[in-house]
């Protein structure tokens, strides 16, 4: 099993820095644009005078939809280079956003009790230490705060998989093969498929860090949260008219798992 570290985490976001936050502002992340955002707001309770922090901020522009519903935001994110980006926007259009680099993993330095919420879109798949985020945002919350959080869905986003198509057809019809409890992590390579001149950039090498239902359920429940709510939200019929890849994701498996919980 190759071993990631949170140096390398760090290394690899640092590198895709540049290009992640030019495509994300392009709107070449579709999936973001039309679906994994607009099904995780819709998840979320009223945020309106909340202070909340954004674990895995990345380059800013989820805090900034936070902001934008009316809470006063934090932004955390190993990586330097995403938060340079982040920064200088908030800089140009400022929302009251502050940005903070360390690791959602460990303790930071904030005090115990400092926040209504903590939210995580599409980030803690991609941290090496599952109960650690745990324990740092149960530390965190206020009593009764919440916990919210997306990822990728561990039941079908994981090693192996294989689409069956339909004919010489490029939709699929079927889900094949794939290794739900496989532990091995490894470095995924791949890039924003609707981007323009896309021979002319370098995959992004995202860690990955596969773990089961169980292990998400579990880590929330022995951090001492109250698990609330599970959705398993399917694109809407607008999103796959925009995007018909979202199709499969519709009519065949989930991609998206959002979970909440309480701190009592």
């Amino acid at each position: 099993m190759k071993h990631i570290s949170l140096r390398d985490v760090a290394t690899h976001w640092d590198q895709n820095a540049d290009q992640w936050a030019e495509d994300v502002r392009n709107g070449y992340d579709t999936y973001r644009e039309h679906f994994t955002l607009p099904a995780f707001r819709a998840f979320l309770p009223n945020l309106n005078g909340l202070d909340v922090i954004d674990f895995g901020c990345g380059e800013g522009g989820n805090s900034r939809h936070f902001a934008r519903m009316g809470a006063q935001v934090t932004g955390i994110d190993l990586s330097e280079g995403m938060l340079s980006h982040a920064r200088r926007q908030e800089a140009d259009q400022p929302l009251g956003i502050r940005y903070l680099q360390g690791s959602f993993c460990d303790k930071t330095e904030l005090a115990d009790g400092s926040f209504d919420a903590v939210l995580s879109t599409m980030a803690l798949m991609d941290g090496p230490n599952l109960d650690g985020a745990m324990g740092e945002a149960f530390r965190l919350l206020k009593p009764g705060g919440f916990l919210a959080f997306s990822i990728l869905h561990p039941c079908f986003i994981i090693p192996g998989v294989q689409w069956k198509p339909a004919n010489d057809q490029q939709e699929a019809v079927g889900f094949g093969q794939a290794r739900y409890f496989a532990r091995e992590t490894f470095v995924e390579n791949w890039k924003f498929g609707c981007r323009p001149n896309l021979d002319a950039v370098a995959s992004f090498a995202v860690p990955r860090f596969p773990r089961t239902m169980a292990d998400y359920v579990n880590a929330v429940a022995d951090a001492g949260f109250r698990l609330t709510r599970m959705e398993e939200p399917r694109p809407s019929d607008e999103a796959c008219a925009i995007v018909p890849r979202l199709a499969r994701w519709r009519d065949l498996v989930a991609f998206l798992l959002l979970i909440e919980a309480r701190k009592p």
